[in-house]
């Protein structure tokens, strides 16, 4: 945690413009408000899946952890017809712009820029106040038709003119900054960051309820257990897990599959493993009890075509799991890659998945040593130190803005 600003120091006013409440970015939202030396007041633009259907899960979603609870926040009206983050108008509030700045801000922070409101209030609030953008996305090959591709890039150039600074994951995503035409001084690292106390293995009820998800699911203490945890949708490449799987247990016919999630292919997926007694679909598990199913696996293993970052790895780290993912996860380069206790693989390539997977077929003390490794360097990627990135650049501007030493600050 900083503490080179002293707590005399006037508070920054910084307006967080956010979609709606989301689980990873509550906690980060209560660490900043906190900190004495900043005044954050969060402007969603959404209520979110609690009142309308996720287009992924297929269904509503009401998280069973406070989103709302420890900091300051407003919900602004939204009359878009058809509301969500799902299209570019799902997010229309005309009344944001005038709130965000009767509350009079040193800086607004805005979280994506894809939707109708946020895109307005960047170039509305550009020269008025610093505007800092907090992002994932990446270079990796889309979807879209090369002639689609070529005409986005000149257009996204222009979004990120109304950019003063960038707050950057980890490299897939500074690829990105630099490619839209950010200069490399107004990029700054801030760590995709979960709540690592939480997510800590040594949370005794947390245990028990992965030796409960075990036992119910008649998985043996000593049966190497992989995790797939996330929406159910073709993305994420479970079909590939499953190819490799199937060659896995045809040599060792103990190891285990849980999968976690719900979703669209969900049918699907459960008819092609029939026949595969090793493979248990867990369904929908909200947020009170990811810990338990994390801990309930070995091996945690993101398999996904496309995935900006993939937080379900800081996740797996932080509970010190093994991790398996594909090189088409953002996380990979930052969190990954060298790294004893982690395997990256060639997306949709099985033979690949499948030796990485087997790779984690060792004894237990040899999964506890790797584990602890990876909730050691999880640390790193923690609330505290997220909101460590966004203090240190709101002092930053403070400087920039204001060139005479304030009286008491050091730097």
């Amino acid at each position: 945690m900083l503490t080179k600003f002293p707590n005399k120091m006037p508070a920054m006013r910084i307006a967080i413009l956010a979609t709606h409440p989301i689980q990873y970015n509550a906690p980060l939202f209560r660490e900043l408000a906190s900190r004495q030396s900043v005044d954050p007041r969060v402007f969603y633009s959404w209520k979110g899946t609690e009142t309308s259907i996720d287009p992924e899960f297929g269904r509503t979603i009401k998280w069973d952890i406070p989103l709302l609870e420890g900091y300051p926040w407003e919900m602004v009206p939204n009359v878009s017809r058809d509301e969500g983050t799902h299209h570019f108008g799902g997010l229309n509030n005309p009344d944001m712009n005038r709130r965000v700045e009767e509350w009079n801000p040193d800086a607004l922070l805005v979280y994506g820029w894809a939707w109708r409101t946020h895109l307005k209030a960047m170039r509305y609030f550009k020269g008025r106040v610093p505007v800092i953008l907090r992002g994932d996305s990446t270079l990796m090959t889309s979807n879209k038709a090369w002639w689609k591709r070529l005409f986005r890039k000149p257009a996204l150039q222009w979004v990120y003119s109304n950019v003063d600074f960038a707050l950057s994951p980890g490299q897939q995503n500074h690829a990105y900054l630099r490619a839209m035409g950010m200069p490399e001084n107004r990029i700054r690292w801030m760590p995709h960051a979960i709540d690592t106390q939480r997510f800590s293995p040594n949370i005794d009820v947390y245990q028990a309820g992965a030796d409960q998800i075990r036992r119910d699911n008649g998985i043996a203490s000593d049966a190497h257990t992989y995790l797939f945890a996330g929406k159910l949708v073709l993305r994420k490449d479970v079909d590939t897990l499953l190819v490799a799987f199937r060659k896995l247990v045809a040599k060792y016919p103990r190891a285990r599959l849980l999968i976690a999630g719900d979703g669209p292919e969900r049918q699907r997926l459960q008819a092609i493993t029939a026949d595969l007694p090793q493979v248990t679909f867990l369904g929908f598990r909200n947020q009170a009890e990811m810990p338990a199913v994390y801990l309930a696996g070995d091996t945690v293993v993101l398999p996904s075509r496309n995935e900006t970052w993939g937080l379900a790895v800081n996740e797996a780290l932080s509970l010190a799991r093994t991790v398996v993912a594909s090189d088409r996860v953002g996380a990979a380069p930052d969190l990954l890659a060298g790294k004893p206790y982690a395997r990256v693989f060639a997306c949709g390539q099985a033979s690949g998945l499948e030796n990485a997977l087997q790779e984690f077929l060792v004894d237990r003390s040899t999964l506890v040593k790797l584990g602890s490794l990876a909730r050691e360097d999880s640390a790193a990627w923690s609330i505290p130190a997220a909101a460590d990135s966004v203090l240190e650049l709101l002092w930053e501007i403070a400087d920039l803005r204001c060139p005479p030493a304030r009286d008491g600050y050091s730097s």
